[in-house]
């Protein structure tokens, strides 16, 4: 099981109020939130590994370099926030560093990469995973990587942290027409304007949907909109021509990359803490008492 973890936390943050408190009174409903959902993930599921997968780069250079209104409205304005910091609430981001340490001294993997999104951590482990994968994330850029054939399928939230959605290929077809390397494609038709992705002018969902079962990728559908005597409306060749540039890097930037070089870890889900001692430091400081004991059940059911 990989999470997408700060996908997670910010729904946390947002589903659960912040009149949860430490006893000195800071905001620790992203940290409470994370953790009863963990604590119902393995509980529910019973993986045999559990990764937190991390943004070391929630904003890689690379993208930026290809498509430089990559989640460019994301970023902090204030100079003395230093490069590319994102805008986050400000009772969020005291409460990440405590996550870290939570999830370290649980002995939860939590696994990132310079230069990466975790996006790209998850990609890499699921092209390198043995068994089926059960990616956990509430970003339908993930959705790319969905494989029944490899067991791989996506548990997206879909109201609040309670409810989870189970996406494998008959349900992407049916949501969405495309598989998951489709999927992909479609995003890039689409574009994401939570991502700063412009998408081609006028193409919407369906119209890609339409486009991608007609012509097959994007290659077919530029070769189509290159062909004067294909079936392409004459505004659908004009638009998508126009757009040239952007699909000619687009497809890099949506693409989850899937050979990152990662630190040795273990996935193991551990059955009981890592450091109990630092656990306990953490859980009278910051008053995570019930959370914590969900998920140290859970762990040792």
């Amino acid at each position: 099981m990989l999470l997408d973890t700060a996908s997670l936390y910010f729904r946390a943050y947002f589903g659960v109020p912040d009149s949860v408190r430490a006893p000195d009174g800071t905001p620790v409903n992203a940290v409470r939130g994370l953790l009863d959902f963990i604590a119902r993930l393995v509980q529910d599921h019973r993986p045999d590994e559990l990764v937190a997968c991390m943004d070391f780069d929630w904003r890689p250079q690379w993208r930026v370099d290809l498509i430089p209104s990559y989640k460019a409205h994301r970023v902090l304005e204030e100079a003395e926030a230093g490069p590319d910091t994102e805008q986050v609430p400000d009772t969020l981001s005291p409460q990440v560093p405590i996550i870290d340490e939570v999830l370290d001294a649980l002995g939860i993997a939590r696994v990132g990469a310079e230069g990466y999104e975790a996006d790209d951590v998850i990609g890499t482990l699921t092209g390198a995973a043995a068994g089926p994968v059960d990616i956990v994330t509430g970003d339908r850029d993930l959705f790319q990587l969905i494989d029944d054939a490899r067991g791989v399928r996506v548990l997206y939230p879909v109201k609040g942290m309670g409810n989870l959605a189970s996406f494998d290929e008959a349900a992407l077809r049916e949501k969405y027409g495309v598989d998951g390397p489709g999927y992909a494609a479609l995003a890039t038709l689409r574009g994401d304007p939570s991502d700063g992705l412009p998408g081609v002018p006028g193409v919407g969902e369906k119209t890609a949907a339409k486009l991608l079962t007609t012509y097959g990728d994007l290659a077919g559908i530029q070769a189509a909109a290159d062909d004067p005597t294909s079936r392409i409306t004459p505004a659908q060749r004009r638009k998508l021509q126009e757009a040239k540039p952007y699909l000619a890097v687009a497809p890099q930037v949506v693409r989850v990359a899937g050979d990152i070089p990662l630190p040795p870890f273990d996935a193991a889900l551990p059955d009981e803490p890592h450091d109990a001692a630092a656990l306990l430091a953490l859980d009278e400081r910051w008053g995570l008492r019930s959370s914590l004991n969900r998920v140290l059940y859970a762990l040792q059911r």
